[in-house]
């Protein structure tokens, strides 16, 4: 949505980010053991082995997870679903690939299946590491691989195993969010995959994998080489029709969106989608993640009303709504999900009312299904979204309705002090400063700042800051500017130590700043030399040409007719007056 219900005058841009439980400990696994296969390529063979924890718990049940946005997300329906639907893609995938990978000599695959059982098992691993909290262990064990590969190398072995080992390796580390040892190990990846031959097995995965890898490090150009190499291999190899094109094409529609060659990618999406029609039909559930990303794509592009009208003739969301309907049934969870991102599209194209109506259903829906807990953090994110919508309309009284049954929740399942409340608190507090009660946000806001201090959130880190503003707001619209400055102040320090002196942030605590201490009486020539340092921070962040410039001098100018500075007043009006200009014929265009 256009706008943030955690917004204020000073900082309209920012969200709140909500604190995480810690991670569960378990001990540290002190015995590693080494296992070996031996695999044949051509007519070489090559002994291959993975650093592995204890085999007693690899057989272990390993943890599912579902990913959720958050608090604020706009696309956080989208994130779920496509988490949702890639993650039985893929298994879909691995278990048809066994064919192609195993090759025409199966006499011959016997150690190339073990090496691929032990890769997968040792990704699996590193996983359940994760999911327990015990990532320095899992950056010991990809570790302890990468090393050893990078041993074969510098003894002259580079083939597909060594690829293979470096690409979970890589994946091992995106997991764990080292985006830094992931730069490392892909420079190592590439070197040994361009001297590969397209004709060997499981190339393609492995070049689909580095695709989604410089991706994420937003290397796009990289990205988009090794995902066409990986598209012309498997053309090559199964036809430009076949399924095992679907995921590269889907990470380069991607990758072509962020580069905001909008055209080309909406080409790629349907190319995937065509695919998967004909193979598996026009009702399948492997087309929602497309169809979530081509629907995504147009309403991120502006072109709300293109994007609405296919989701309507069951095109796009509205044929999610009826796959999942026939698939589970209307009354399931996955409907009420589909329902929400259509309601989105609705908000996002000026239809209010109607995406109001249609988050109220899938919000029902959610609750009479089973599919997610009333707690569910997508249900969350669903009532915040239309309490935000519910405010924009003007009917804040039942926006407000919502985030007071969202913080109920939390305080159930989660206990009144766990530090998921002080989102909702926040978020109240921003709904009774619009409604003008400024005495209730005061309220709220210092209790979300006092259960900050006590959960222990760092005084320097510059979370605590958005709060802090928000209050230094309120304090000013209850006219106690004494204690308004206090706050603005030290909310300023914070930020300057944590952010730096030049950052954003620091300018919009300036902003908040100025307001404050020129009610107070405040030099004239100071003022302006705040003003001046939020200019110039502006236009380092947005440029000097850009809309954000725009208020700050209006300022100036209204302090340098003050402290009669008439010659700079003049060349101030100037530039003000050009953006203006700009501006007013951009709207016309």
């Amino acid at each position: 949505m256009a706008a943030s219900i955690l917004s204020s005058p000073c900082f309209a841009d920012d969200q709140f980010t909500r604190a995480c439980v810690c991670a569960q400990s378990i001990p540290r696994w002190e015995n590693m053991i080494c296992l070996k296969a031996s695999i044949r390529s051509g007519k070489q063979q090559f002994d291959t082995k993975l650093y592995m924890v204890p085999s007693t718990i690899a057989h272990r049940r390993h943890w599912t997870s579902r990913m959720f946005a958050s608090v604020g997300s706009a696309d956080a329906d989208t994130a779920c679903q496509e988490n949702d639907v890639s993650s039985r893609a893929s298994t879909s995938r691995n278990s048809t690939r066994s064919e192609p990978f195993l090759g025409e000599s199966r006499s011959h695959s016997d150690g190339a299946v073990d090496f691929q059982m032990q890769l997968e098992e040792l990704f699996e691993e590193v996983k359940t590491m994760v999911k327990m909290g015990s990532k320095d262990e899992a950056r010991d064990l990809l570790q302890a691989n990468y090393e050893f590969v990078k041993e074969q190398i510098s003894e002259g072995t580079k083939g597909i195993e060594q690829a293979a080992t470096l690409d979970i390796v890589a994946l091992g580390h995106l997991l764990l969010g080292d985006l830094d040892l992931i730069g490392r190990v892909l420079d190592t990846l590439q070197e040994i995959v361009d001297l590969l031959n397209d004709d060997i097995p499981v190339l393609d995965s492995v070049l689909t994998h580095m695709g989604s890898m410089y991706s994420a490090m937003g290397k796009y150009e990289k990205s988009m080489l090794v995902y066409q190499r990986g598209i012309n291999l498997l053309e090559k190899k199964y036809g430009q029709s076949s399924t095992y094109l679907v995921s590269p094409l889907l990470g380069m529609a991607k990758v072509l969106g962020s580069l905001h060659k909008a055209k080309k990618a909406v080409e790629i999406y349907q190319r995937a989608i065509n695919i998967l029609e004909s193979s598996r039909g026009a009702e399948s559930e492997d087309l929602v993640v497309p169809l979530f990303a081509l629907g995504s794509l147009l309403v991120k592009e502006g072109k709300a009303a293109d994007a609405e009208s296919p989701f309507l003739r069951y095109t796009l969301l509205s044929r999610i709504l009826s796959i999942y309907s026939k698939l589970y049934g209307e009354g399931d969870g996955r409907v009420g999900m589909a329902m929400a991102s259509v309601a989105h599209a609705k908000c996002a194209s000026g239809k209010a009312e109607e995406a109001i109506d249609l988050y109220k259903n899938a919000l029902q829906i959610m609750k009479n299904g089973s599919y997610t807990k009333f707690d569910d953090g997508v249900m969350e994110k669903m009532r915040i979204d239309l309490a935000e919508l519910l405010h924009v309309v003007g009917r804040g009284k039942e926006g407000r309705q919502l985030l007071e049954e969202c913080l109920l929740i939390t305080e159930k399942y989660k206990g009144k002090e766990h530090p998921s409340s002080v989102t909702h608190l926040l978020n109240l507090a921003t709904s009774y400063s619009q409604s003008k009660n400024f005495v209730e946000a005061e309220r709220l806001l210092k209790t979300s700042l006092e259960m900050m201090r006590k959960s222990g959130t760092p005084g320097d880190d510059g979370s605590i800051t958005f709060p802090m503003l928000q209050l230094a707001v309120t304090l000013y619209h209850l006219r106690r500017d004494d204690e308004a400055e206090k706050v603005a102040l030290e909310a300023l320090h914070i930020r300057q130590k944590a952010f730096g002196k030049d950052s954003i942030p620091a300018g919009e605590a300036l902003d908040c700043l100025v307001s404050i201490q020129s009610r107070l009486g405040k030099a004239d020539a100071e003022l302006l030399a705040m003003l001046k340092q939020m200019l110039k921070i502006q236009e380092d962040n947005f440029g000097v040409g850009s809309r954000e410039t725009m208020p700050t001098l209006k300022k100036i100018v209204f302090y340098l007719e003050k402290v009669g500075r008439k010659d700079e007043k003049v060349f101030m009006q100037k530039r003000l007056a050009a953006l203006m200009k700009k501006f007013k014929q951009m709207v016309e265009y």
